[in-house]
């Protein structure tokens, strides 16, 4: 048997084990996202105050799933919309958004029919992923919450930023 077969393995272990400590892995969740419609305030978050919005008007309300009684607010989310086979037609390919969630869908002004989704989606967020010709306000989606600086988003798609200021208009240009 050859001596140098054992340290060769060793070697051969040591870097599979570096290998694995290298790479960085991230998990994604799948969930439904539906359409929050304004008005926008108040939230269960931030009550009133205006500058709870991010400047890109994307964010959310959170479900029960992700809620963590009230610990979810100020939380950031990369989102992107799924398409499945009964759906093919849903989402804007390759759109990955990042969300700030605002309020809690248990609470008012939110529907009961929105009740059982992840999230509910402003205007600009849901328009940003959900193809809106197909008229749906409920979409598949897969989401990861933004740990620190050093997320990827998704691996798909570049992360939007522009869209208007949730105060002052919609994604379609209303006032509130």
């Amino acid at each position: 048997m050859n001596r140098s077969q054992p340290q060769l393995q060793w070697l051969f272990l040591m870097f599979l084990v570096s290998l694995f400590f290298h790479f960085h892995t991230s998990y994604s969740d799948v969930g439904t996202a539906a359409l929050y419609s304004p008005s926008y305030s108040p939230t269960a978050c931030y009550g009133s105050d205006a500058s709870q919005f991010p400047s890109s008007n994307l964010f959310a309300a959170a479900g029960d799933g992700i809620w963590d009684n009230g610990a979810a607010c100020g939380r950031l989310y990369l989102v992107k919309c799924i398409t499945t086979t009964s759906t093919p037609y849903a989402c804007n390919q390759n759109q990955t958004i990042q969300i700030k969630i605002v309020g809690y869908i248990g609470r008012a002004p939110f529907a009961h029919s929105t009740y059982n989704a992840t999230i509910v989606l402003s205007n600009t967020a849901f328009g940003t992923i959900a193809n809106s010709s197909t008229g749906s306000s409920y979409i598949n989606i897969e989401f990861e919450r933004v740990h620190g600086e050093d997320v990827v988003p998704l691996a798909r798609g570049p992360v939007s930023s522009s869209a208007p200021n949730p105060t002052t208009e919609d994604a379609v240009g209303h006032y509130p």
